[in-house]
């Protein structure tokens, strides 16, 4: 299995068109039978395909360049060169495309299934086709039109209806295997997840997907960590869910660290609606410790959990739906009928 990759680069070249013919007409008993030189083909063109059932960009660290057909010429008798074949590269969803000297989005894949990138070049008009009462025998015809090449950076966003933000070892990779069948890996140390891990939450038929990325840590804009390059696949987030571990004397100041290097990335990212999830709340004092983050935080959704206690299940489930944007009935159910969306070793 590819290791998950979530940028490179590639290059990429449409078909040029294919030249016009120049020809004349040579038949028995027909001694001034005019231009016939058929039209070139048009050349390939580039298409990124958005494939379901690709989750990195890794295939396409093995093959980097990608060149369409060039078209055919055209022939004698006005027939036309063949059209070169396009060339698909196929991308993950949640991927978009940029320059790769500036850096600067030029296309979003989100909601595409193909999109032709790079057109090919037109092809060449035959002689037939200057043919006038002045000039009846044109010696000359046009030449095919010229592909595109350039060298792009393909850069995958992971789209998810909410992000898990905390500290390493604040219970993120908990949370999602509680309430998903996503395994991300549970240890007693520090940045456990190494790859974004998505898991869908399946409440009757709303479906919502989590993402799980590794955790941040203070100094993170400034390339402290391994979580700030992650914070892409959060981007496209309906919500976040920040969780604070109320075992760690920084609990009061969790969140507002946490909510600061978010916005040192994006204050787009960092102004979603949130709620905050008090975890580890099975151990001595941590109790205590809730109620004073609830209390500091009174005008956001503070919730309690530990992955011992069912009877804390429902509300924090029940809030989840809601910051998805997900309407959630009357008669709520406890039943986790979850699904693994995705999920890559690395």
């Amino acid at each position: 299995m590819f290791g998950f990759s979530d940028e490179t680069y590639i290059d990429i070249a449409s078909g040029n068109g294919g030249h016009g013919c120049v020809s004349f007409r040579r038949e028995k008993f027909v001694p001034k039978g005019g231009p016939d030189g058929g039209d070139g083909g048009r050349g390939g063109d580039v298409v990124f395909v958005v494939r379901d059932n690709l989750r990195t960009l890794g295939h396409l660290k093995l093959q980097r360049s990608f060149r369409a057909e060039n078209g055919r010429p055209g022939q004698g008798a006005r027939c036309a060169g063949r059209d070169g074949k396009d060339v698909e590269i196929p991308v993950p969803p949640g991927t978009v495309i940029r320059n790769a000297e500036t850096g600067e989005l030029i296309k979003d894949l989100t909601g595409l299934d193909r999109y032709v990138f790079l057109e090919g070049g037109k092809g060449g008009l035959g002689n037939w086709h200057f043919r006038n009462a002045v000039r009846q025998t044109p010696r000359f015809a046009q030449p095919g039109g010229k592909g595109t090449e350039m060298r792009v950076g393909l850069e995958l966003q992971i789209i998810a209806d909410i992000g898990l933000v905390g500290f390493p070892n604040a219970g993120k990779s908990s949370l999602i295997n509680l309430f998903t069948n996503a395994r991300s890996k549970v240890a007693g140390y520090p940045f456990t997840t190494k790859i974004p891990v998505l898991g869908v939450l399946r409440e009757g038929d709303q479906d919502v997907v989590i993402a799980d990325i590794p955790g941040i840590i203070e100094g993170a804009s400034e390339g402290s960590g391994m979580g700030y390059k992650f914070l892409r696949h959060i981007s496209r987030t309906k919500g976040l869910c920040y969780l604070v571990d109320l075992s760690d004397d920084n609990y009061l100041t969790a969140y507002d660290t946490l909510s600061a290097e978010l916005s040192k990335y994006s204050e787009e990212l960092a102004s979603k609606e949130h709620i905050i999830v008090g975890t580890k709340i099975d151990e001595d004092g941590t109790e205590e410790r809730f109620e004073e983050l609830k209390a500091k935080y009174s005008d956001t959704v503070v919730l309690p959990l530990s992955i011992y206690r069912d009877d804390l299940m429902p509300d924090l489930k029940k809030n989840l739906l809601r910051l998805s944007g997900e309407k959630k009935e009357d008669g709520f159910t406890s039943r986790m009928d979850t699904d693994a969306h995705y999920r890559d070793e690395a």
